[in-house]
Protein backbone atom coordinates (compact mmCIF):
# COMPACT_ATOMS: atom_id res chain seq x y z
CA UNK A 1 0.00 0.00 0.00
CA UNK A 2 2.96 2.17 0.86
CA UNK A 3 4.47 1.88 -2.66
CA UNK A 4 1.10 2.60 -4.59
CA UNK A 5 0.21 5.44 -2.34
CA UNK A 6 4.15 6.81 -2.94
CA UNK A 7 3.87 6.29 -6.78
CA UNK A 8 0.51 7.54 -7.01
CA UNK A 9 1.71 11.00 -5.49
CA UNK A 10 5.28 10.94 -7.35
CA UNK A 11 3.32 10.82 -10.86
CA UNK A 12 0.48 13.29 -9.71
CA UNK A 13 3.27 15.81 -8.39
CA UNK A 14 5.50 15.03 -12.03
CA UNK A 15 2.03 15.90 -13.86
CA UNK A 16 1.35 18.87 -12.04
CA UNK A 17 5.35 20.42 -12.34
CA UNK A 18 5.24 19.93 -15.92
CA UNK A 19 2.36 21.61 -16.75
CA UNK A 20 3.20 24.37 -14.60
CA UNK A 21 6.35 24.59 -16.67
CA UNK A 22 5.22 24.03 -19.23
CA UNK A 23 2.03 26.84 -19.25
CA UNK A 24 4.96 29.38 -17.88
CA UNK A 25 7.21 28.61 -20.64
CA UNK A 26 4.45 29.53 -22.82
CA UNK A 27 3.25 31.91 -21.32
CA UNK A 28 -0.29 30.86 -20.77
CA UNK A 29 -1.55 31.68 -16.94
CA UNK A 30 -4.03 33.61 -17.72
CA UNK A 31 -6.98 32.86 -20.03
CA UNK A 32 -9.72 35.06 -18.65
CA UNK A 33 -8.75 38.37 -19.52
CA UNK A 34 -10.19 42.02 -18.73
CA UNK A 35 -12.14 41.75 -22.22
CA UNK A 36 -13.53 38.16 -21.52
CA UNK A 37 -12.31 34.83 -22.03
CA UNK A 38 -8.98 34.25 -24.41
CA UNK A 39 -10.37 30.91 -26.20
CA UNK A 40 -6.99 30.71 -28.18
CA UNK A 41 -5.35 30.73 -24.69
CA UNK A 42 -7.94 28.20 -22.35
CA UNK A 43 -7.82 25.95 -25.85
CA UNK A 44 -4.32 25.42 -25.30
CA UNK A 45 -4.06 25.41 -21.33
CA UNK A 46 -6.58 22.70 -21.46
CA UNK A 47 -4.99 20.72 -24.34
CA UNK A 48 -1.46 20.90 -22.47
CA UNK A 49 -3.33 19.79 -19.37
CA UNK A 50 -5.41 17.27 -21.04
CA UNK A 51 -2.37 15.06 -23.08
CA UNK A 52 0.31 16.01 -20.43
CA UNK A 53 -1.39 13.65 -17.86
CA UNK A 54 -2.30 10.92 -20.82
CA UNK A 55 1.32 10.93 -21.56
CA UNK A 56 2.63 10.72 -18.51
CA UNK A 57 0.05 8.00 -17.46
CA UNK A 58 0.69 5.99 -21.08
CA UNK A 59 4.60 6.34 -20.27
CA UNK A 60 4.54 5.04 -17.15
CA UNK A 61 2.20 2.53 -17.47
CA UNK A 62 4.07 -0.92 -17.29
CA UNK A 63 6.22 0.63 -14.62
CA UNK A 64 3.36 1.66 -12.44
CA UNK A 65 1.69 -1.92 -13.49
CA UNK A 66 4.15 -3.84 -11.89
CA UNK A 67 4.16 -1.53 -9.01
CA UNK A 68 0.85 -2.11 -8.20
CA UNK A 69 0.16 -5.62 -8.69
CA UNK A 70 3.53 -6.61 -8.47
CA UNK A 71 4.28 -8.12 -11.45
CA UNK A 72 7.12 -10.81 -11.53
CA UNK A 73 8.66 -10.80 -14.87
CA UNK A 74 9.76 -13.98 -16.29
CA UNK A 75 13.32 -13.48 -18.46
CA UNK A 76 14.11 -16.10 -21.20
CA UNK A 77 17.21 -16.15 -20.18
CA UNK A 78 15.99 -17.94 -16.47
CA UNK A 79 17.59 -21.27 -16.00
CA UNK A 80 14.80 -21.34 -12.75
CA UNK A 81 12.02 -20.85 -14.21
CA UNK A 82 9.40 -23.92 -13.81
CA UNK A 83 8.08 -25.37 -17.18
CA UNK A 84 4.98 -23.51 -16.92
CA UNK A 85 6.69 -20.25 -16.76
CA UNK A 86 9.01 -21.28 -19.77
CA UNK A 87 5.95 -22.25 -21.58
CA UNK A 88 4.02 -19.05 -20.83
CA UNK A 89 7.20 -16.81 -22.27
CA UNK A 90 7.71 -18.87 -25.01
CA UNK A 91 3.81 -19.06 -25.52
CA UNK A 92 3.73 -14.97 -25.65
CA UNK A 93 6.76 -14.55 -28.09
CA UNK A 94 5.48 -17.30 -30.51
CA UNK A 95 2.02 -15.33 -30.77
CA UNK A 96 3.81 -11.99 -30.77
CA UNK A 97 6.18 -12.95 -33.48
CA UNK A 98 2.99 -14.13 -35.28
CA UNK A 99 1.22 -10.86 -34.71
CA UNK A 100 3.99 -8.95 -36.40
CA UNK A 101 5.64 -7.45 -33.56
CA UNK A 102 9.38 -6.73 -33.51
CA UNK A 103 10.58 -6.71 -30.02
CA UNK A 104 8.67 -9.00 -27.70
CA UNK A 105 6.76 -8.06 -24.81
CA UNK A 106 8.01 -8.61 -21.58
CA UNK A 107 5.97 -11.20 -19.56
CA UNK A 108 5.16 -11.23 -16.17
CA UNK A 109 2.88 -12.82 -13.26
CA UNK A 110 0.97 -11.47 -9.95
CA UNK A 111 -0.64 -13.27 -6.90
CA UNK A 112 -3.87 -13.14 -6.97
CA UNK A 113 -6.88 -15.62 -7.03
CA UNK A 114 -9.33 -13.21 -9.64
CA UNK A 115 -8.63 -15.28 -13.29
CA UNK A 116 -7.25 -12.62 -15.26
CA UNK A 117 -4.90 -11.16 -17.62
CA UNK A 118 -3.59 -8.03 -19.10
CA UNK A 119 -1.13 -6.27 -21.43
CA UNK A 120 -0.44 -2.32 -21.30
CA UNK A 121 3.01 -0.27 -21.73
CA UNK A 122 3.90 2.50 -23.95
CA UNK A 123 4.05 1.16 -26.90
CA UNK A 124 4.37 -2.33 -29.30
CA UNK A 125 7.76 -2.76 -28.75
CA UNK A 126 7.61 -1.27 -24.75
CA UNK A 127 5.11 -3.80 -23.72
CA UNK A 128 4.12 -6.24 -21.23
CA UNK A 129 1.70 -9.11 -20.80
CA UNK A 130 0.54 -10.15 -17.33
CA UNK A 131 -1.24 -13.11 -15.95
CA UNK A 132 -2.70 -13.58 -12.65
CA UNK A 133 -1.62 -17.02 -11.07
CA UNK A 134 -5.80 -17.59 -10.69
CA UNK A 135 -5.64 -17.95 -14.38
CA UNK A 136 -3.04 -20.01 -14.79
CA UNK A 137 -4.37 -22.73 -11.57
CA UNK A 138 -7.69 -22.10 -13.18
CA UNK A 139 -7.50 -22.06 -16.86
CA UNK A 140 -6.35 -25.25 -18.93
CA UNK A 141 -4.05 -24.29 -22.19
CA UNK A 142 -5.60 -23.97 -24.33
CA UNK A 143 -7.88 -21.60 -22.41
CA UNK A 144 -4.59 -19.65 -21.57
CA UNK A 145 -3.43 -19.42 -24.97
CA UNK A 146 -6.73 -17.74 -26.18
CA UNK A 147 -6.30 -15.26 -23.83
CA UNK A 148 -2.65 -14.35 -24.66
CA UNK A 149 -3.84 -14.12 -28.21
CA UNK A 150 -6.29 -11.47 -26.92
CA UNK A 151 -3.26 -9.42 -25.06
CA UNK A 152 -1.36 -9.58 -28.02
CA UNK A 153 -3.46 -8.18 -30.81
CA UNK A 154 -4.36 -5.70 -27.84
CA UNK A 155 -0.62 -4.72 -28.47
CA UNK A 156 -0.38 -5.24 -31.80
CA UNK A 157 -3.37 -3.03 -32.32
CA UNK A 158 -1.57 -0.46 -30.42
CA UNK A 159 -4.53 0.10 -28.75
CA UNK A 160 -2.49 1.58 -25.42
CA UNK A 161 -1.50 4.37 -27.44
CA UNK A 162 -5.11 4.80 -29.14
CA UNK A 163 -6.38 4.78 -25.67
CA UNK A 164 -4.57 7.61 -24.37
CA UNK A 165 -4.63 9.86 -27.42
CA UNK A 166 -8.44 9.80 -27.03
CA UNK A 167 -8.32 10.53 -23.26
CA UNK A 168 -6.03 13.35 -23.96
CA UNK A 169 -9.37 14.64 -26.38
CA UNK A 170 -11.65 13.88 -23.46
CA UNK A 171 -9.42 15.59 -21.24
CA UNK A 172 -8.95 18.60 -23.49
CA UNK A 173 -12.88 19.65 -24.08
CA UNK A 174 -13.60 18.85 -20.08
CA UNK A 175 -10.96 21.21 -19.25
CA UNK A 176 -12.00 23.63 -22.00
CA UNK A 177 -16.25 23.06 -21.46
CA UNK A 178 -15.82 23.57 -17.32
CA UNK A 179 -13.72 26.51 -17.68
CA UNK A 180 -16.01 27.85 -19.94
CA UNK A 181 -19.26 27.08 -18.56
CA UNK A 182 -17.52 28.58 -15.00
CA UNK A 183 -17.08 31.68 -15.96
CA UNK A 184 -20.60 32.14 -17.71
CA UNK A 185 -22.16 31.04 -14.25
CA UNK A 186 -19.81 33.09 -12.62
CA UNK A 187 -20.91 36.02 -14.83
CA UNK A 188 -24.23 36.24 -12.86
CA UNK A 189 -23.39 37.26 -9.31
CA UNK A 190 -22.35 39.90 -7.71
CA UNK A 191 -18.38 40.97 -8.57
CA UNK A 192 -17.17 40.00 -5.21
CA UNK A 193 -18.12 36.56 -5.07
CA UNK A 194 -17.22 35.84 -8.84
CA UNK A 195 -13.63 34.64 -8.07
CA UNK A 196 -15.11 31.91 -5.56
CA UNK A 197 -18.39 30.86 -7.73
CA UNK A 198 -15.74 30.52 -10.53
CA UNK A 199 -13.18 28.44 -8.51
CA UNK A 200 -16.33 26.18 -7.61
CA UNK A 201 -17.87 25.93 -10.91
CA UNK A 202 -14.82 24.82 -12.25
CA UNK A 203 -14.68 21.56 -9.74
CA UNK A 204 -18.16 20.93 -10.12
CA UNK A 205 -17.95 20.94 -14.08
CA UNK A 206 -14.77 19.10 -14.11
CA UNK A 207 -16.20 16.06 -12.26
CA UNK A 208 -19.36 16.34 -14.56
CA UNK A 209 -18.04 16.53 -17.91
CA UNK A 210 -15.41 13.93 -16.64
CA UNK A 211 -18.55 11.42 -15.92
CA UNK A 212 -19.49 12.26 -19.51
CA UNK A 213 -16.17 11.69 -21.26
CA UNK A 214 -15.96 8.64 -19.60
CA UNK A 215 -18.90 7.32 -21.30
CA UNK A 216 -16.63 8.17 -24.40
CA UNK A 217 -13.81 6.48 -23.23
CA UNK A 218 -15.71 3.27 -22.23
CA UNK A 219 -17.44 3.06 -25.40
CA UNK A 220 -14.40 2.77 -27.20
CA UNK A 221 -12.56 0.60 -24.72
CA UNK A 222 -15.43 -2.47 -25.48
CA UNK A 223 -15.07 -1.77 -29.07
CA UNK A 224 -11.58 -2.26 -28.84
CA UNK A 225 -12.09 -5.76 -26.79
CA UNK A 226 -14.08 -7.28 -29.95
CA UNK A 227 -11.33 -6.24 -31.65
CA UNK A 228 -8.90 -7.71 -30.16
CA UNK A 229 -10.84 -11.06 -29.40
CA UNK A 230 -11.03 -11.16 -33.19
CA UNK A 231 -7.03 -10.92 -33.28
CA UNK A 232 -6.88 -13.38 -30.74
CA UNK A 233 -8.87 -15.90 -32.98
CA UNK A 234 -6.18 -15.06 -35.72
CA UNK A 235 -3.49 -15.78 -33.65
CA UNK A 236 -4.01 -18.73 -31.10
CA UNK A 237 -7.29 -19.83 -33.17
CA UNK A 238 -11.22 -19.07 -33.12
CA UNK A 239 -12.05 -22.05 -30.80
CA UNK A 240 -8.97 -21.62 -28.19
CA UNK A 241 -10.60 -18.15 -28.26
CA UNK A 242 -13.82 -19.10 -27.45
CA UNK A 243 -13.28 -21.27 -25.11
CA UNK A 244 -11.04 -18.84 -23.43
CA UNK A 245 -14.07 -16.54 -22.79
CA UNK A 246 -16.19 -19.41 -21.59
CA UNK A 247 -13.76 -20.17 -19.26
CA UNK A 248 -13.47 -16.14 -18.08
CA UNK A 249 -17.08 -16.31 -18.06
CA UNK A 250 -17.41 -18.98 -15.25
CA UNK A 251 -14.44 -17.07 -12.80
CA UNK A 252 -15.53 -13.64 -13.86
CA UNK A 253 -16.91 -13.07 -10.04
CA UNK A 254 -13.55 -13.22 -9.24
CA UNK A 255 -12.21 -10.09 -10.54
CA UNK A 256 -10.66 -7.73 -8.29
CA UNK A 257 -12.50 -4.31 -8.59
CA UNK A 258 -10.06 -2.64 -6.34
CA UNK A 259 -7.13 -1.49 -8.63
CA UNK A 260 -8.92 1.46 -10.35
CA UNK A 261 -6.90 2.81 -12.22
CA UNK A 262 -6.04 -0.71 -14.41
CA UNK A 263 -10.31 -1.07 -14.68
CA UNK A 264 -9.24 -0.78 -18.57
CA UNK A 265 -7.01 -3.76 -18.47
CA UNK A 266 -9.55 -6.05 -16.69
CA UNK A 267 -12.93 -7.77 -17.20
CA UNK A 268 -15.92 -6.01 -16.18
CA UNK A 269 -19.40 -7.35 -14.93
CA UNK A 270 -21.50 -4.63 -14.64
CA UNK A 271 -25.24 -4.77 -15.62
CA UNK A 272 -27.62 -2.46 -16.59
CA UNK A 273 -27.26 1.14 -16.93
CA UNK A 274 -23.88 0.63 -15.34
CA UNK A 275 -22.73 -1.37 -18.78
CA UNK A 276 -21.95 2.87 -19.76
CA UNK A 277 -19.36 2.89 -17.66
CA UNK A 278 -17.81 -0.78 -18.34
CA UNK A 279 -14.50 -1.14 -19.78
CA UNK A 280 -15.32 -4.51 -21.38
CA UNK A 281 -18.55 -5.91 -23.00
CA UNK A 282 -20.21 -8.86 -21.88
CA UNK A 283 -18.85 -11.81 -22.13
CA UNK A 284 -21.76 -13.77 -23.69
CA UNK A 285 -22.04 -10.58 -26.35
CA UNK A 286 -18.12 -11.63 -26.95
CA UNK A 287 -18.91 -15.37 -27.39
CA UNK A 288 -21.72 -14.84 -29.72
CA UNK A 289 -19.70 -12.42 -31.99
CA UNK A 290 -17.02 -14.60 -32.43
CA UNK A 291 -19.35 -17.61 -33.46
CA UNK A 292 -20.96 -15.47 -35.60
CA UNK A 293 -17.42 -14.61 -37.26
Amino acid sequence: MGKRIFLFLTVNALIVVTILLVTNILGIRHYVTEQGIDFTALLVFSAIVGFTGALISLALSRTMAKWMLNVRVLSPDDPNLSSDERWLVEEVHRLARRAGLVEMPEVGIYDSPEVNAFATGPTRNRSLVAVSTGLLENMDKEGVQGVLGHEVAHIANGDMVTMTLLQGVINTFVVFLSRLAAYVVSRFVREELAGVVHFICIIVFDILFSILGSIVVMAYSRHREYHADRGGADLAGKEKMIHALRLLQQHVSMIDPSHKSLQTMKISNRSGWLKLFSSHPDLEDRISRLERA
